[in-house]
């Protein structure tokens, strides 16, 4: 997902990643357990609020040119409940639906993901 979303940033100006394994994570955002990391995508603006999950696919819908399209879907008034719930099946499933198998796991930190 982030190569997707790196190369979607076409000026290289919209996004900075930080890995969730990043000991700068805990220093700069001290409030973020690695469960929650795990979980769900972070994505904090220039403002520094957060967004989690659906909510930070919608700001980057609003951010990337690339995803513009969806714009329109993902912010129908009242739908952010449904979005939340198809975030987090998706979310469950990511490493299955990368395509990353169970044995090319590395133990403890995505065994979450094959549950």
């Amino acid at each position: 997902m982030v190569k997707n979303l790196a190369s979607w940033d076409q000026s290289g100006r919209r996004l900075a990643f930080l890995s969730l394994h990043d000991p700068e994570v805990a220093r700069r955002y001290p409030t973020l357990t690695y469960d929650q990391l795990m979980k769900e995508m972070y994505v904090i603006d220039r403002r520094g609020q957060f967004h989690r999950g659906a909510e930070a696919f919608r700001y980057l819908t609003t951010r990337l040119p690339r995803l513009y399209v969806l714009a329109p879907l993902v912010h129908i008034p009242f739908s952010l409940p449904i979005w939340r719930w198809a975030y987090r099946q998706v979310a469950k499933r990511r490493y299955r639906i990368m395509g990353k198998a169970h044995d090319g796991c590395d133990g403890e930190a995505c065994k979450i993901h094959f549950q």
